[in-house]
């Protein structure tokens, strides 16, 4: 069966451990494998704005040895133009991996069922997994290794309702974490995501917390996350998300609530002074721009270990 990476528990806390293991080696060793060596193509298509998953996904595709082909979403009109089925099947003849930054997770899904190459999400409305593969690959680096993930406490402040908050359920979870969500109570998560995140933390030893206070949420916790408070295509004025979220800012008397030792993270682009201020994001304790370097070697770690499964020579 074809193995895609399309939300955070398509990985299983095995198969997870492997991904950020094998990251980990491809950082210490960041031009040792070449599993796209001829060069063969990945397919790196952008419906939404980006940044950081243009950058790392288009070198880390370089150094594996392949050619990443870059596809505006906004020429290609996948879904308008021509169907996705129609796409993925062009796509899927000429290139060993997908990659697609889009809206609606249903529309990589349908790429998924009819590309016959692996799939990489590289950020959909619902769920953005690479970004929290590169996540708790950082918090494993300031703890020593992917061993000491277990056990963990990571509170997440802002939005429960979007995609980085649904990843970090599960992402989370599947590594054995105890994983809070403090956010608004109308702006709680997807109660299907909820419950498989409940789900996988009673296999793992993990734990689910979903609260409205920001205190109880960071409360002791190792690893304190949050994310902007308007998503990209979210019609939300800034005075609303201000007064629907102010209450969950990161500053420094709300850190001082987590544990000494405990860092933060941020996908970017970080909304200085509102979801997070600059002396949180700027101070000792932020790995944010950690964070966003090891973007790169969490993607080259997923690309290698689905192509491995995917039958090619790695």
């Amino acid at each position: 069966m074809m193995r895609h990476l399309l939300r955070d528990d398509d990985l299983n806390p095995d198969e997870q451990r492997q991904v950020l293991e094998l990251a980990w080696r491809m950082k210490e060793d960041r031009f040792g494998r070449h599993p796209l060596a001829g060069p063969r193509s990945v397919a790196v298509i952008f419906d939404k704005p980006t940044l950081r998953t243009q950058l790392s996904f288009t070198l880390g595709v370089v150094e594996l040895g392949g050619y990443p082909m870059v596809v505006d979403g906004n020429l290609a009109q996948i879904g308008v133009r021509e169907s996705i089925a129609d796409t993925a099947r062009v796509l899927g003849r000429q290139v060993a991996a997908i990659v697609w930054r889009t809206y609606d997770q249903s529309r990589i899904q349908e790429m998924a069922d009819r590309a016959g190459v692996p799939v990489v999400n590289a950020l959909t409305d619902q769920f953005h997994p690479c970004q929290v593969l590169a996540d708790l690959l950082t918090v494993a680096e300031q703890h020593d290794g992917v061993d000491a993930l277990p056990g963990l406490t990571l509170g997440y402040l802002g939005d429960g309702a979007n995609n980085m908050a649904h990843s970090y359920l599960l992402g989370a979870a599947t590594a054995g974490m105890h994983v809070r969500i403090g956010t608004p109570a109308d702006r709680q998560p997807d109660p299907g995501i909820l419950a498989d995140a409940r789900r996988i933390a009673a296999a793992t030893g993990g734990s689910v917390l979903v609260t409205d206070d920001p205190a109880a949420a960071v409360a002791g916790a190792d690893v304190v996350a949050t994310d902007t408070w308007v998503s990209m295509g979210d019609s939300r004025a800034a005075e609303e998300a201000e007064a629907l979220f102010g209450r969950f800012r990161l500053d420094a008397a709300r850190l001082a609530g987590a544990a000494e030792h405990a860092v933060v993270l941020h996908c970017l682009p970080a909304y200085r002074g509102k979801e997070i201020t600059d002396e949180v994001i700027e101070g000792p304790r932020s790995v944010v721009f950690a964070e966003a370097e090891n973007r790169l070697h969490a993607q080259k770690a997923v690309l290698t270990w689905l192509l491995e499964r995917a039958g090619e020579p790695v």
